[in-house]
């Protein structure tokens, strides 16, 4: 796990419940049970706070960090992603954008390609992108912090006249790849499920275990979100295995839950100078807050 991404997951999966906000002594204990030391974790929140993704107060001698508006927005685009319904049908819209960077900002252009590649749009031909989602907002907000408005233009398309649905799909996306992906993580989770399932009802699966693994499940889940568009239910592949490796997050999550949740709060301190309240019940099942 890099430092910078699993910040993003525990502000996701646990801080974002209770304040937005976190002592860097709880956040260096948080992060040392996945092998990264506190000079790793120190250098990473200062570039956080470089970046525009973290703010940083002193009390004392103790650093506290928060999310920025722009930190808020990253980490939410994940979570969101994570546990928002997908079950939605397409409104027959593709999204297309275009875009010219000058050499002389050629950082600039490997920047936009990644981002769009975040948010599920796929390259379909030299220098145009398409996504049948309805990002605009996203997309648009995007543009704005970024001032790419010069560089982007951005419209919609009830067809494309040269190639089907079917051909533009297979030109941006490698769903083959992709679902050999979602397959290794079933094959994976469905004995790992199993395992927790038995040692849980033996009363030996502890809280620690259960935050460890509560934070790897939504880790690698959510690596899922740099390849897998997140179509529209009918432009998908039949008998997709992205909706069976969904199931059985939701089923590895909510088995580890509320352990890990006791686990996260003998490690979480806030602020003395703050009165937090938690919401225990979002940090439990965050399912609920997409409904």
């Amino acid at each position: 796990m890099k430092p910078r991404s699993l910040m993003f997951t525990l502000f996701g999966e646990y801080i974002q419940h209770y304040g937005n906000e976190v002592w860097i002594g709880s956040l260096i204990q948080m992060m040392s049970h996945f092998g990264i030391s506190e000079s790793s974790i120190r250098g990473a929140a200062l570039r956080m706070v470089q970046q525009g993704f973290f703010e940083v107060r002193k009390i004392g001698n103790n650093s506290y960090y928060s999310l920025t508006p722009k930190g808020k927005r990253t980490m939410m685009d994940g979570f969101n992603r994570v546990y928002s319904q997908r079950n939605y049908k397409w409104d027959g819209q593709w999204r297309v954008l275009t875009y010219s960077v000058p050499e002389q900002k050629r950082e600039l252009r490997n920047q936009i390609r990644k981002e769009l590649s975040l948010m599920g749009f796929g390259l379909i031909s030299h220098g145009t992108w398409a996504s049948p989602n309805p990002i605009e907002p996203q997309v648009m907000e995007w543009v704005k912090d970024y001032h790419l408005e010069p560089y982007v233009i951005l419209f919609t398309a009830s067809s494309i006249v040269s190639h089907s649905n079917e051909q533009i799909i297979e030109r941006g996306w490698d769903f083959p790849y992709i679902a050999k992906e979602y397959d290794r993580f079933i094959e994976t989770y469905e004995r790992k499920y199993e395992e927790f399932q038995h040692r849980a009802w033996n009363n030996e699966l502890t809280d620690r275990e259960c935050f460890i693994e509560r934070t790897k499940l939504v880790h690698e889940y959510r690596s899922f979100f740099f390849i897998d568009p997140g179509f529209p239910n009918d432009l998908l592949p039949d008998d997709w295995s992205g909706t069976r490796a969904r199931e059985l997050f939701f089923n590895v999550h909510q088995l580890l839950a509320i352990p890990a949740i006791c686990y996260f709060e003998t490690l979480f301190e806030a602020a003395p100078d703050r009165e937090v309240t938690f919401n225990r019940d979002k940090a439990i099942n965050p399912f609920m807050e997409m409904i």
